[in-house]
């Protein structure tokens, strides 16, 4: 028997949720070899944990994803904090602890509960004091994937958040031999707070790619005089900039999957033929992503917890907030790259679906960067130019 199939037999043996801590940049991410219906990250990821009660403990924990150590905000000691799995139909209680110098919450996003056990500070409850414990508990009354994280200052930018993955009472539709959970965030070395601020001074400040002389001069040849300057005078009255894609970029982000930078890269096993469920979550702070994993179709069976009338794509937009449910059918004992590149193109994070844990795929350069044009202004009808590889005319699922 093979190295990675003996892994397989001895994880999906024992079918144990196991707790593991950020360690950083230079740590090995450990292969994901969940058994059917379980999901386990790396090294940066506390596993699961099933049932009808649970405890989280939310706490401060040193990390480090770009070579300087850093303080963030964990819950149960990991980015992301634990995926907790419950049972449509059920009855769940979560005793949440402050171990945080400052008040904090948990908001369960896209679940049907009562407005107290929502999780939003002044608005539903006036959030757990530090030293103190809240308790929710509800009625889980839907399924599918969801996810949770604070509602209090910044902390879900520095760590506070994880997956829910609510399990149906009548047997799903799309049926999967095994699947694994998602999340794309992102991670500032920089205190949030700064980067707010900084947003507040001057929008553009991480927006490196901004029109130079050299960019009108070509645009005047290829479209002539008139055109550029329409173009350009309608950006100048509304005071906003073409490249204008992201508020903050990779300039201060590092990206993450499953709480792994692009350098380690989070892993997932697979055997060939089998069906796996890709639950994606995107728990960034205001990310886009365009995700794709070349080499396997995906067909999206779900979109924020909702059955969906399958639609097989090669690539998908995803919002922050968003989940969507796809499935793959790997037919070869190849590894495949899951690739997430933001929308303006200054970064990525990245995972592998895998055979065996020394087997990688090769990871994709980063597309052209896209610009804005009329259309996305809302101004389709009227004279201008849309870039054909701007947001407006990349569709959500191709």
């Amino acid at each position: 028997m093979s190295q990675a199939a003996d892994l397989l037999t001895g994880i999906e043996a024992t079918g144990v949720s196991r707790r593991r801590f950020v360690t950083g940049l230079g740590a090995l991410g450990t292969l994901s070899l969940a058994s059917p219906g379980l999901a386990f990250g790396s090294t940066h990821s506390t596993g699961q944990l099933i049932g009808r009660r649970f405890a989280l403990d939310i706490a401060y924990s040193a990390v480090n994803f770009t070579g300087a150590e850093r303080i963030a905000t964990t819950v149960n000691g990991s980015i992301p904090g634990p995926v907790l799995r419950w049972r449509e139909g059920d009855r769940v209680t979560l005793d949440v602890r402050n171990h945080l110098s400052e008040d904090t919450s948990i908001h369960w996003h896209g679940m049907i509960l009562p407005t107290s056990m929502d999780g939003v500070p002044g608005m539903s409850f006036a959030g757990i004091k530090p030293g103190q414990s809240f308790r929710y508990a509800f009625d889980v009354r839907q399924s599918g994937t969801y996810w949770y994280h604070s509602h209090s200052g910044f902390q879900e930018q520095t760590g506070l958040y994880g997956a829910i993955v609510i399990e149906p009472r009548e047997a799903e539709p799309f049926a999967a031999d095994r699947e694994h959970v998602v999340i794309l965030s992102d991670w500032t070395d920089d205190d949030p707070a700064s980067v707010y601020a900084t947003l507040k001074k001057m929008s553009h400040y991480y927006n490196f790619r901004e029109r130079t002389a050299a960019d009108t001069w070509a645009e005047i040849r290829e479209r002539g005089v008139s055109a550029t300057w329409r173009d350009r005078k309608m950006w100048n009255q509304m005071r906003m900039s073409d490249s204008d894609l992201a508020d903050v970029t990779g300039y201060t982000y590092t990206y993450l999957m499953n709480g792994v930078t692009p350098a380690e890269g989070w892993r997932g096993a697979f055997r060939r033929g089998e069906t796996v469920k890709l639950r994606f979550i995107n728990g960034s702070a205001m990310s886009i992503f365009d995700v794709r994993i070349p080499g396997l179709r995906m067909t999206v069976v779900a979109s924020d917890g909702q059955p969906v009338e399958p639609v097989s794509i090669d690539e998908f937009r995803i919002g922050t907030a968003e989940t969507y449910d796809v499935l793959v059918k790997p037919e070869s004992d190849s590894a495949y790259t899951v690739f997430a590149q933001s929308l303006d193109r200054t970064g990525f994070a990245r995972g592998t679906l895998t055979p065996a844990p020394d087997l990688v795929a090769a990871v994709p350069e980063l597309d052209p960067a896209p610009t804005l044009g009329h259309a996305d202004m809302g101004m389709g009808k009227h004279a201008g130019h849309t870039s054909d590889s701007g947001p407006g005319n990349t569709p959500a699922a191709h």
